[in-house]
């Protein structure tokens, strides 16, 4: 059984961490967050203390070794977060985006071999069994016809308020903008799937959409993403999720529920994804905050033509 502390305990994925941390049967010691309702956690850990800031769990003298931290935090304060654990003695499980810019991940990526302990994300689309299943067809298709580009529309879209866009997920210094924040799973799937981005276009972006173009290795996409409620085909739902392969479509909106526990088990057996399979992913998101959208032209979303 491990020891872990978990930071972010107030935050919208924190429960998914505590499940996984009780269901791979280890112990949560602490949690941190400079919001008190934390509620939740008398559902998984009941017995954990509670710290309302980093500076007084780090004054607070550990009755046993903690072996992890797992990072729930807003994305701008991850490395932070992660440098603390490392610096700490612990192992570091981090929620996506790792970080928000490369140059961060290779500094981290210094400071994991020099102290020993690893640094984990969670990238659950790999281990869903849908795209597992879709790598493998991909990946057979390419042994038969190696030059084979494939062709991919991917549709996201998740429902948020006019809280969103007060809260630290709107502001794109803090959460990376949209692409990031509900974008980046997506992203790490393709470059799993399809190889590493060539090229990426942007054609539309505003505070709740953002869609464009990518190029990869193995694969020509369009891809949209939305939070947008207006968008949504079904307004009885709160997420969309589609995604169309050549002529395939990819059925990938059940069997999110238990992968962030499939992912510990993996980070746990040695085998998670560490700093350098979030790369790919994370130049495609920092590339994009930097290209200023050139309008509905050439090969862009078919969902796009509801914006104009």
């Amino acid at each position: 059984m491990s020891s872990f502390v978990l930071i972010g305990a107030a935050g919208f994925v924190a429960p998914r961490h505590l499940r996984a941390i009780r269901d791979t049967h280890n112990s949560l010691y602490a949690a941190i967050d400079v919001n008190d309702c934390v509620g939740v956690l008398d559902s998984y850990f009941p017995d954990a203390r509670f710290f309302l800031s980093l500076q007084s769990f780090q004054a607070h003298k550990p009755t046993q070794p903690l072996e992890y931290m797992s990072i729930c935090t807003p994305n701008f304060c991850h490395k932070q977060h992660i440098e603390f654990a490392l610096t700490h003695g612990m192992h570091a499980i981090c929620e996506k985006p790792i970080v928000l810019h490369t140059a961060q991940a290779q500094e981290l990526i210094t400071l994991e071999h020099n102290s020993g302990k690893s640094i984990s994300t969670i990238l659950q689309l790999r281990l869903h069994p849908n795209i597992i299943a879709l790598k493998e067809r991909v990946c057979a298709r390419l042994r038969t016809n190696p030059t084979h580009i494939f062709e991919v529309d991917l549709s996201y879209m998740s429902a948020r308020g006019q809280w969103y866009f007060l809260s630290w997920k709107g502001d794109e210094g803090k959460s990376g903008g949209l692409a990031c924040n509900i974008g980046i799973h997506l992203f790490d799937m393709l470059c799993f799937l399809f190889g590493e981005y060539q090229e990426i276009i942007v054609h539309y972006k505003s505070p709740s959409t953002i869609c464009g173009f990518l190029t990869l290795k193995n694969a020509r996409v369009r891809w949209f993403l939305s939070i947008d409620r207006a968008l949504l085909p079904d307004s009885r739902q709160n997420t969309y999720r589609h995604m169309r392969v050549d002529e395939e479509e990819v059925e990938f909106t059940q069997g999110f529920e238990d992968l962030h526990t499939k992912s510990y088990e993996e980070i746990l057996s040695h085998r998670g994804f560490g700093l350098k399979s979030a790369l790919p992913s994370l130049e495609v998101i920092e590339r994009i905050g930097q290209l200023t959208p050139i309008g509905l032209k050439g090969e862009y979303h078919p969902l796009a033509k509801a914006l104009v």
